[in-house]
């Protein structure tokens, strides 16, 4: 005869663990090698870096695209993190839930302005 020491416990949440976890591990990687590749065009500058050596990194449309997915990869990657910290530390829903919908309309606009500044060069 089995003991029941107690009500069984239901486990609820969001189950973001592993995704959240992974999607910052390979954001982060992203960023790591968009940084290294541009501390690499650099390095092969000589002299003054000034405007338009700056803007001619970014010029190709390939670096355009990679700069733009890095980017994207900025933003989820915040999203996760901010997302994690208001559901951690602000208990009441209201007030989480419009934290959570400033911060996406923050990097709503952070987006849109890259895009802005990216195919302006």
């Amino acid at each position: 005869m089995a003991v029941n020491y107690g009500s069984r416990r239901t486990v609820v949440g969001a189950h973001y663990g592993v995704r959240d976890w992974l999607a910052q591990r390979v954001t982060g990687v992203l960023m790591a090698l968009f940084t290294l590749i541009v501390l690499a065009q650099l390095l092969l500058f000589r002299g003054e870096i000034g405007y338009d050596k700056w803007a001619g990194i970014f010029a190709p449309q390939p670096m355009k695209m990679l700069t733009f997915a890095t980017i994207v990869a900025l933003l989820y990657h915040v999203w996760v993190g901010m997302r994690d910290v208001l559901m951690d530390y602000v208990k009441p829903v209201g007030m989480r839930l419009v934290l959570q919908i400033l911060v996406i309309v923050w990097l709503l606009g952070c987006a849109g302005w890259a895009i802005q500044v990216l195919w302006r060069v």
